[in-house]
């Protein structure tokens, strides 16, 4: 399993716009053997301790393969798409990992 955790960082009142991108491409991970393990949306409450701005959302995504990692990157749907990221996202933190025995 491929692991892709990413803090997500939204421009300001651009929420909708990211809402309406997540809601096209989130959808198509299952047909790349991938799926959303977990979607959070923290508060401030939330946070134990932190040395980094806290971000708009926190995605856990699971894929079975590099290949179906690659293949959702390249989804030529989620790629027509795409302007709508770059509309709506500020920048993110990607963490690319497996699960460790």
């Amino acid at each position: 399993m491929v692991y892709i955790t990413q803090l997500i960082y939204i421009k300001e009142g651009q929420e909708e716009l990211f809402y309406e991108f997540e809601n096209v491409v989130l959808p198509l991970l299952w047909k790349y053997k991938g799926q959303l393990l977990l979607r959070l949306r923290p508060t401030s409450s939330t946070f134990v301790a932190n040395s980094i701005e806290p971000p708009f959302e926190i995605h856990l995504v699971a894929f079975e393969t590099e290949e179906g990692l690659e293949g959702y990157s390249q989804d030529e749907t989620r790629k027509s798409y795409l302007h709508l990221k770059e509309q709506s996202v500020r920048s993110v933190v990607l963490i690319k990992g497996t699960q460790v025995p």
